[in-house]
């Protein structure tokens, strides 16, 4: 009988930690996702997972389709979920800069 309990709990400590490490970490980056796509509105400037760039012209929140322009007259239908972020051009420079960096140090070390 104690075998049982010692199993019992070291299955209860994996199943924690694998929630622990793996999905609640998962959950909490699907939940801001959504907040980010909740907010969007036309006329806001966004980056799509493909990492196109464009202007919101339409959201249909029923069937879940934007419509983008990334061009002067140049529209493609996306799915609401494929916006990944506002466009921000300063984040995207630093975040730019910062990949740079580090492939510059992989380079002169190697």
């Amino acid at each position: 009988m104690p075998e049982f309990v010692l199993v019992f709990a070291i299955l209860a400590l994996v199943l924690g930690g694998y929630w622990a490490l793996i999905i609640f970490p998962k959950q909490r980056a699907f939940q801001r996702k959504q907040s980010v796509v909740r907010s969007l509105h036309v006329g806001d400037e966004v980056v799509t997972y493909g990492g196109i760039v464009g202007k919101i012209i339409d959201i249909d929140v029923d069937q879940g389709i934007s419509q983008v322009e990334i061009a002067d007259g140049v529209r493609i239908r996306l799915l609401t979920a494929a916006l990944q972020q506002v466009y921000d051009p300063e984040e995207l420079a630093y975040n730019a800069k910062l990949g740079m960096g580090s492939r510059r140090g992989e380079q002169s070390a190697s």
